[in-house]
Parts: C-alpha cells; structure tokens; sequence
C-alpha cells in the first residue's frame, strides 16, 4: 500500500538503516551497557553512511534531506530497543548539531558542524543546571566578553554526551541576556564528572563545570541575547524525535513480547491464545498505530514549513506515558523472565522511566498545551530560512 507520508526512496533509507543497526549496533547493546558509552566507532560509520547529517546541507558534508528521513531514522533508532544508543545519536544530531545548523556562522560549520557530520566530533547540548531545569530563564552560567574571548563560570549537569564528547553547545548569561556558545569540552578550566543512571546506560551522562573558561568569541551561535528564543525553537525539534524514537521503542517491545508469548506454552497451548493477554495485545497495537499515525502527520507538517509547537509537545508528552505503559504490560508477559537481565525487556523497563523527564517533563509539556489552548498563545519561528 503506497505511504501518504513516505516515498519509495525513504523505505530503501529505512531499509539500509535497519540493515546497518543490525550489523553494527544491536550485536553490540549489551557491551556498551555495560562500558557505560558507545563507541566512537559508530559515529564514523554512520558518519560515513550519511546518517548523522539527514538535512544539512550538502556543501557541509550532509545529505540535505527532508525531515521525513530524520522521523524513519529516530523510529529506527528507537526500534534497536537501546534508549542509550537512541539518546546517544539523538543528542548529537538533533541537540548538538541542530543549533550548529540553524545558526551557526561559516567559521562555526567549518570547525564544528563538518567534523561532526562525520562522525569525528561528537557533542552535547547543555541547558540544564543545578537550580535551572524546567526554568531556562533561572540560567546562572555566565559567559563575559573580554576583548576576543568570553570567560565562562558555571555548571551544566545531566548532559547526554558530555563525558566522552569533544564539544557542547552552552547556554550562557551575557550582558545581552541568555546566548548560545561552542565550548571545546578539552579547554582548560572545563572538568567533567559522569553520573551513574539508572537506565539508558550506554548514553554517558555528564556534570559540567566551567572555571575561567577562556572560548573565543567566533564561537557564538547567532546573536547574543537570542539564546533562550533559539532554545524554544529547537525544542521543539528534539521532542518530536524523541515521540519517534519513542514509537519505534513501543513497537520493538512489542515485537520481542509477540515472539515471547507464540512460544512459552502454559495450560497446553501457547500462551499467544489466552484471550487476556490477546486482549493486551490488540490494545497496545492500536495505541501504537494511533500515535504513529498522528506522528508521522506532524513530521509532514514540519517538512512543509509549518510551526507545530503544540503538536510536538502533545506528542512529547503523551508517547512518553505510553511508552512506559506498553513496556510495563509487555514485562507482565514475561512473567518472571522479564525481571532478569538476559531478557531486553528489563533493560528498556528502566530505560523508559526517563521519558517523561528529559527534553521537556510532562508537566511542562501540559503547561505549554494549555497556554496554546486556553491562552491563545502562538509561537512563532526563530530561524530564518
């Protein structure tokens, strides 16, 4: 049946992608769980493949295509059942990179963005702080210009690539307000801690702190003050990748627990006929169709330049909900089996409690809906084509 959404060339995209995830990255899981990282590897492989750099620009190094490809690669990502692996990728392509992107100057896409598209520099977005998490406004990192340099002081934690990366992406305090700087994460006066998390281990989560950190100006994104504005606009980016690799996350539990129960048998049949757990399944599936459907809708929209903040944060919140329903339903079916660490269903279980926390919390997402809805607020873009 031919796709609304999708041509036959994204489906011979997803096509070498699942085949390039089953190569080099599922084999792998268990081992980077364990390492606490992925390895640098992956990055220049799929660097190589073009899959790191989906809509920049060609003169860069990417592909310049449609935000369609990026919605089959983060499904995808999410469908290698590694929330680590899919946070990982994520948060360089689609945190770090995408302000590189949208406003960086030449100077910054030379020395930043080419390396990162191929895989060579791998880096993070830091926004969150101690005492500044939700409220981007309560940002207490300064960045003060001296001559040709800014000094940066202050402290980022929970950045997802932050330990093992080359680069972060910081939002600062300046004299014109909150601004966006390229800080390289080996500078002198930058020390890194890594935090031990319950899940999404082989994602490297990183405390940050900055003393005296001497960037040089060049490394501004964009205007100075415009930071907390290029922050809204890419936000909205990020939790829409993250509802499709939420998605693709859904349906892998779902395929490994449809495999489970057609071959544990109890009462002398497989347990795949006991209408209660046949029940489950129907409704997990239509959960499943329903949100992709709606997903793939709001990608389309993105691609046609439409502005869909409430869509996003919609689906933001309500696939992280879901997520972690369908994975605790698909846990029960597992029964004892889905408590012990040979089966990946107790890996994606702790994976997911993150989901409804990090790119936004649900209690955030419902707030921005509400102001939509109720307020009549608009958000209007930032960046400029």
């Amino acid at each position: 049946m031919k796709s609304l959404f999708f041509t036959e060339e994204h489906e011979l995209f997803r096509s070498s992608l699942q085949d390039f995830f089953k190569a080099e990255v599922t084999p792998y899981i268990n081992e980077w769980e364990k390492a606490g990282k992925v390895d640098r590897s992956v990055f220049r492989k799929m660097g190589e493949m073009g899959f790191l750099s989906l809509e920049v620009e060609e003169k860069y190094g990417g592909m310049g295509a449609d935000f369609m490809y990026t919605t089959i690669l983060c499904e995808e990502l999410g469908r290698t059942g590694s929330g680590g692996f899919a946070t990982t990728i994520s948060a360089h392509s689609y945190l770090a990179m995408n302000y590189l992107v949208h406003a960086g100057s030449p100077f910054i896409k030379e020395k930043y963005l080419v390396p990162s598209v191929m895989g060579e520099k791998i880096g993070s977005l830091s926004m969150t702080e101690p005492f500044a998490g939700s409220d981007l406004r309560a940002i207490r990192t300064t960045a003060k210009l001296d001559g040709d340099y800014y000094i940066i002081d202050g402290s980022k934690t929970f950045i997802s690539n932050g330990y093992y990366g080359d680069y972060t992406v910081a939002a600062c305090k300046t004299a014109s307000g909150i601004s966006m700087i390229v800080i390289d994460l080996d500078a002198a006066g930058v020390s890194r801690s890594k935090l031990d998390k319950v899940g999404i281990r082989c994602s490297d989560t990183a405390e940050l702190a900055f003393n005296g950190v001497k960037v040089p100006k060049e490394n501004l994104l964009g205007e100075e003050g415009k930071g907390f504005y290029y922050m809204m606009e890419s936000l909205q980016v990020e939790r829409l990748t993250l509802a499709q690799s939420n998605i693709g996350l859904m349906q892998y539990a779902l395929d490994i627990t449809l495999q489970y129960i057609s071959e544990r048998s109890a009462f002398g049949k497989p347990i795949n006929k006991l209408q209660v757990l046949r029940h489950r399944i129907a409704d997990m599936a239509t959960d499943i169709a329903a949100w992709k459907s709606f997903m793939n809708h709001t990608s389309y929209r993105l691609t046609q330049g439409e502005h869909v903040v409430k869509e996003c944060s919609m689906l933001k919140l309500k696939t992280s909900d879901l997520v972690n329903k369908i994975v605790y339903e698909c846990g029960q079916m597992f029964g004892g089996y889905g408590f012990m660490e040979e089966y990946p269903i107790g890996r994606i279980y702790r994976d997911v409690r993150v989901m409804p926390i990090y790119g936004g919390t649900s209690e955030i997402m419902k707030e921005i809906i509400a102001k939509i809805v109720i307020d009549k607020k608009s958000y209007k873009p930032v960046y400029k084509a």
